[in-house]
């Protein structure tokens, strides 16, 4: 079983590794904080299969705390998001 968990979480980060290439070449911040929430996210589940395997409970709470900050991180960057879009003018013209 531990075995099975632990390709589970080679899998999850070798596919989590394909998610850098839109962080790197996103077109917009919105794309780059979603691959970068996907970053994490694949990271919280390789902790939490990791730690599981290797019965080690720190690990898991590592894992939780990151799921944690990631929530706030999400919620800091939606509230930047909207006062920059309403200091932006909407017809395309530099203020």
């Amino acid at each position: 079983m531990n075995e099975f968990l632990l390709f589970a979480g080679i899998f999850v980060l070798a596919t989590v590794a394909v998610g850098l290439l839109r962080l790197l070449h996103g077109p917009d911040r919105a794309d780059r904080l979603m691959s970068a929430q996907l970053l994490g996210t694949g990271g919280i589940g390789v902790l939490l299969l990791a730690g599981v395997a290797a019965a080690l409970p720190g690990a898991i709470d590592v894992a939780l705390t990151l799921a944690l900050l990631a929530a706030f991180v999400s919620a800091a960057f939606v509230t930047a998001a909207t006062k920059v879009a309403a200091v932006e003018p909407k017809d395309g013209t530099e203020a």
